[in-house]
């Protein structure tokens, strides 16, 4: 048997990173945190189109980081905070094309608003118990995003903890099942805030670093592509197929 591949050796795998899907005036500020429900269909309709393999979450971690084979143009979709229109709006979607996706939950916060936001008023409503259940039945992954989507590196060690830990079971509670993933709230993070994710038993953990996936030597470290709401399907292309050199995002993020 072979010696296996680093993940930087093999093919690039894109994890797009999602916010809102849905109608939106053109925002003037934090853009990726929108992606028109127009547009959103004609980029699903391009992955198909030609020849992308959208992968479930659990299949590219063992691509990247074990023995399974990572296939040219793969992608993996992930939506962040959990919000209603996911359901409305994308969902649909992601059926119709057969695609999996993974939707990173504010545990404290299910069924409220985005009350960390500070860009809209009324804050947009996120997805109850209920519909998160009826979406897991469905073939929709959840992973944590936090309790309260704080800057974890900023709240001190033992509210860090509470987050990620206790996050973590509110979740497994809900969908009695494990929950082995974690997206760090706006990014942020230290060496502290990692090893308390691993601690926590989570297996992945994504940022809000640019880049393709491989560019991850851990995959509690896992660098994603952002999609704005500005993305024509030409800006789409450039970053599936160009953008995949490792970069830092030069704003604070609002993931």
């Amino acid at each position: 048997m072979g010696e296996l591949l680093s993940p930087v050796a093999k093919p690039k795998l894109s994890v797009l990173m999602y916010h809102q899907v849905g109608m939106f005036e053109s925002p003037r500020r934090h853009r990726a945190c929108y992606c028109d429900v127009r547009r959103f269909r004609q980029q699903m309709s391009y992955l198909k189109r030609f020849g992308y393999r959208v992968l479930d979450l659990e299949e590219a971690l063992q691509a990247l980081f074990g023995d399974g084979i990572l296939p040219p143009r793969s992608v993996v979709l992930t939506f962040d905070d959990g919000y209603r229109n996911f359901r409305e709006h994308a969902f649909p979607i992601l059926l119709h094309f057969g695609f999996p996706a993974t939707v990173y939950l504010v545990s404290g916060l299910l069924g409220g608003r985005a009350e960390w936001l500070d860009v809209e008023n009324p804050k947009p409503s996120l997805m109850t118990p209920e519909e998160i259940r009826e979406l897991h039945r469905e073939g929709v992954r959840f992973g944590s995003h936090g309790i309260t989507h704080s800057r974890l590196s900023c709240i001190g060690p033992e509210a860090a903890r509470e987050e990620i830990f206790a996050s973590r079971q509110t979740l497994e509670d809900l969908l009695g099942e494990a929950v082995e993933h974690f997206c760090y709230p706006y990014g942020d993070y230290d060496d502290d805030v990692r090893r308390l994710v691993h601690d926590a038993g989570y297996r992945s953990a994504l940022t809000c670093i640019r880049g393709a996936a491989n560019e991850a030597d851990n995959p509690l470290e896992i660098p994603r592509k952002a999609i704005s709401y500005g993305d024509n399907l030409v800006g789409y292309a450039w970053k599936l197929h160009m953008k995949h050199a490792r970069k830092f995002a030069s704003r604070p993020a609002v993931s």
